[in-house]
């Protein structure tokens, strides 16, 4: 372990180190970088950070993150109001919306279904997707969930909960490999992904 001057830096470091991906050494450049800054431009960056903490919201809708009870991807009526995407988590809403390819909602699960974490379908936000499709406004699911065991367990469930429900059910296509995950996919790939979605039954099928 690193041995430090002060306390006071060292109490920092160990907090960046928290961070995911935040070793010992690099928390310790970023300690040392903010004790450089001016102390308002410090504050406002404490301030940011705790401001995000405390007034971030969860879309009462899709539970993307959100300013206001409904982000504004929910409530922009330029956007297809026929299409829902499913995704994990919000670092894949983040990913899509960067290929600039798809024009319609979202639904975050908060997860998949995953029995060995002991995550059953319970844990995750599938009842208010239930409730959006009872609506009769989504037309098509669009699965974008990571291509692995669980990713496609959680979409077979989804699927059988869905097969009444007057929608069509599609997949991204597989140009993303199995095990690889969506918010490390390059927007090239996963763009074509998306242009290339396939109907979930041809998957199956396979």
């Amino acid at each position: 372990m690193m041995q430090f001057p002060s306390k006071l830096i060292a109490d920092a470091v160990a907090s960046f180190s928290k961070l995911p991906g935040i070793g010992e050494k690099t928390a310790l450049r970023l300690v040392l970088h903010l004790l450089k800054q001016d102390k308002d431009q410090v504050s406002s960056f404490s301030s940011a950070i705790e401001r995000m903490r405390n007034e971030i919201k969860f879309c009462s809708t899709c539970h993307n993150v959100s300013d206001e009870q409904i982000c504004t991807i929910c409530v922009d009526t330029r956007r297809d109001q026929s299409k829902i995407c499913i995704v994990e988590n919000i670092r894949d809403i983040i990913a899509i919306e960067n290929t600039g390819v798809y024009n319609g909602l979202y639904h975050v699960l908060g997860g998949i279904i995953s029995p060995v974490d002991g995550i059953g379908p319970d844990q995750l936000n599938i009842a208010s997707l239930m409730s959006r499709i009872e609506q009769g406004a989504c037309k098509e699911l669009i699965m974008a969930l990571n291509p692995t065991m669980e990713g496609d367990t959680t979409i077979f469930y989804i699927t059988k909960l869905s097969k009444d429900k007057n929608i069509s059910i599609t997949s991204i296509s597989r140009g993303i490999a199995f095990g690889g995950e969506l918010e490390y996919t390059d927007d090239l790939t996963l763009a074509r992904s998306f242009s290339g979605r396939l109907p979930y039954e041809n998957y199956l099928s396979n």
